[in-house]
């Protein structure tokens, strides 16, 4: 059997470079592309060599037609309006394309759902495969104890530009999706000054940074003389690549839609 053909966008990033490294060991996939935008000075380096790794005879390229129509699939951390495009030309080459692209628009995600018509799209705010399974504890027990309070605390490393992070936001909508509402109408980003009672049924996020945090999350179910903490902490980097990775290889053969890692991993009900 044939490896399959995977393009990193982002490639000059940690992830891009994380990702490299691992298509390497892989045993069926390949490195089939590296991407990276118009203005980086290192456009035309031998992607392996960039990653710390033996030279892979593919070069960094700012422009996706070639590489994607050479390509069965596209992992993608980069920034929206660049997945935006990337979803487009993946449904236009009938390619699996993973997301784990953050901070995402409304706007954005209609773009990425219409593409899901024609292409294979995984997207998630988090690729870990624990992460998903966290999610998914969080809507069974959101659901089982509809009288607690849910706060979801993050921290991750000072560089991070959005908040909440996209997997705060993913544990806060599998919450939401426990006891049946609308997390937009339910969130609670913030809080200063006099603020009064909390709000039955809020869901609380509070957002930290600072150091080198890849990054921790913990969902806080708090009820009457008891506490609930359901958490999760990354280590290392790697463990995102990984998920993706599987999610791309999860995703040959089946049909156009939009899909979540709980799908890769057959938790979706």
């Amino acid at each position: 059997m044939s490896s399959i053909r995977v393009v990193v966008a982002g490639a000059a990033g940690r992830m891009g470079r994380t990702l490299i490294r691992l298509l390497a060991e892989s045993n069926d996939c390949a490195l089939a592309g590296a991407l990276e935008a118009s203005h980086y000075s290192d456009l035309g380096q031998d992607a392996g060599v960039l990653a710390g790794l033996k030279p892979a005879g593919i070069t960094l390229t700012d422009d996706p037609l070639p590489v994607i129509a050479n390509a069965h699939a596209i992992i993608d951390f980069t920034v929206p309006n660049v997945s935006v495009e990337l979803a487009a030309l993946a449904a236009q080459a009938r390619i699996v394309h993973v997301i784990g692209t953050t901070g995402l628009a409304p706007a954005d995600e209609a773009k990425i759902a219409a593409a899901a018509r024609h292409a294979v799209i995984v997207k998630s705010g988090n690729m870990s495969l624990g992460v998903t399974l966290l999610a998914a504890l969080v809507k069974k027990a959101a659901k089982a104890l509809p009288a607690f309070d849910i706060e979801i605390v993050e921290m991750h490393h000072r560089n991070k530009v959005d908040a909440p992070s996209g997997t705060a936001l993913l544990l806060g909508r599998a919450a939401a999706e426990g006891r049946d509402i609308a997390l937009e109408n339910n969130a609670l980003r913030g809080r200063d000054g006099i603020t009064g009672k909390r709000n039955d049924g809020a869901i609380g996020f509070a957002s930290l940074r600072g150091g080198t945090v890849v990054g921790e999350h913990e969902v806080i179910l708090a009820g009457p003389g008891e506490r609930i903490v359901l958490a999760h902490v990354a280590e290392d980097r790697a463990i995102f690549a990984q998920g993706a990775i599987a999610a791309a290889r999860w995703g040959q053969g089946k049909k156009p839609g939009l899909y979540a890692m709980a799908d890769v991993l057959g938790l979706s009900e």
